[in-house]
Parts: C-alpha cells; sequence; structure tokens
C-alpha cells in the first residue's frame, strides 16, 4: 500500500478510536463522580452554574482529563500500529486531539488550571507515549 494512503488510515483510523476511548469515559464519569444534587453537567448552563457557585471541586476534572490523555494516547497507538512505523501519524493524532482541547477552552467553562494541565499534558506528551510503545521502542523522558 502507498505510505501516504497508509499513513492518511492509520492517522483516521486512531483519530476514530481515540474519539470512542473518550467518549466512553466522557459518558461514565458521572457515574463515578456524580454531578452535586440538582446540577446536570450534560448541558453548559447546568455546568456554568456548577462552575459560578464554586461546587465543581477538583475530583469533576479527574474524567475529562483521563478522557483527554488516554484517547489521544490509544489513539496515537492505533495509529503507529496501523501506519508505517514511524512517530508521524502519532503526533498527528495528538495534534487534532490538541486542537479539540483548544476548541474546548473555548466552548466549554473550565478553570485555568485545568485548562493549563489538560493542553500541556494530555496531548503531545500521550501521543508521544503511545506512539513510541506502539513501536516497541523505549520511552526516553527528555
Amino acid at each position: 500500500m502507498n505510505p501516504t494512503l497508509r499513513n492518511i488510515l492509520a492517522v483516521i483510523a486512531g483519530a476514530f478510536s481515540g474519539s470512542i476511548v473518550n467518549g466512553a469515559l466522557i459518558t461514565i464519569s458521572p457515574y463515578l463522580f456524580p454531578p452535586p444534587e440538582g446540577y446536570d453537567f450534560t448541558n453548559m448552563e447546568g455546568l456554568k452554574a456548577a462552575l459560578d457557585l464554586g461546587l465543581m471541586t477538583p475530583k469533576y476534572f479527574i474524567m475529562p482529563f483521563l478522557a483527554h490523555a488516554l484517547g489521544t494516547f490509544f489513539g496515537a497507538w492505533v495509529a503507529v500500529k496501523i501506519g508505517p512505523k514511524t512517530m508521524r501519524p502519532a503526533y498527528i493524532v495528538g495534534f487534532l486531539f490538541l486542537l479539540g482541547g483548544i476548541a474546548n477552552c473555548f466552548m466549554i467553562p473550565a478553570p485555568a488550571w485545568f485548562m493549563a494541565i489538560d493542553l500541556l499534558l494530555a496531548y503531545i506528551p500521550m501521543a508521544y507515549l503511545g506512539g513510541k510503545l506502539a513501536m516497541g521502542k523505549p520511552v526516553e523522558v527528555v
């Protein structure tokens, strides 16, 4: 198969599979950390009201962070497993998820500390780890 086509298909498969992992973790989040009584985190109004009143303690940000990090990790891993054994597909998947994370910063109200941690640790570093592990190479922390 043409390497360019294989890269494209690998990135699509990685982005799709990573999105499934991300969505699954977000879906189970309210069962692990139920929202405060009377608040609905499935819509912007409920989320913003809980944030404004200080009801969203750090525990409510664990699952979104894990969803972003593990979705990116798994997506990058799949992309490298399917594509030519280079880090390029992993980094592309990581960049796509990073773009989604940046968009979330503008659409979903969240504290600045969470947005900083999420953008710095959940995307490119996880793409690096997922890609390296898929290639069977040791992970080097620089």
